[in-house]
């Protein structure tokens, strides 16, 4: 059963994600913020991480960038939802965090579909090369 380390700091996003990822045989482990995750993912092993670009406590891309650094070899999809109002000259975070080691990228709000495909997508379980879900 593959493991998946949720960090959100969005409790409803959170359960949502791990309600989606149970349903289709998923373990998974929930940590609200950054903090909880790096203390998740000293004491366990885990086959994917889903982290969420955005969090207090952790500025940016701090949080894609140090959980890429603590487990490489763990596949990261980093999440966001956050937009700017001129949405034309807005720089895009997701694709900045691909720089930073995340493997994919979701951007909030995605569906359950979009989720599972991107996490089997890291579990090499899929041949399909788009890093990007929506």
């Amino acid at each position: 059963m593959p493991r998946v380390l949720v960090v959100d700091d969005d409790l409803m996003v959170s359960a949502t994600i791990e309600v989606c990822l149970k349903r289709k045989g998923f373990d998974v482990t929930v940590a609200d913020g950054a903090e909880a995750g790096m203390v998740a993912l000293e004491g366990n092993s885990f086959d994917v991480m889903l982290v969420d670009v955005f969090m207090p406590h952790m500025r940016g891309f701090e949080s894609i960038r140090i959980f890429h650094e603590r487990a490489p070899d763990i596949p990261v999809i980093a999440m966001s939802g956050y937009a700017f109002a001129n949405a034309d000259r807005a720089p895009d975070f997701l694709r900045m965090t691909l720089e930073l080691g995340a493997t994919r990228c979701l951007r909030k709000p995605f569906t359950p579909e979009a989720l599972i495909t991107t996490v089997n997508e890291c579990l090499g379980k899929s041949a399909t090369s788009a890093r990007f879900s929506k």
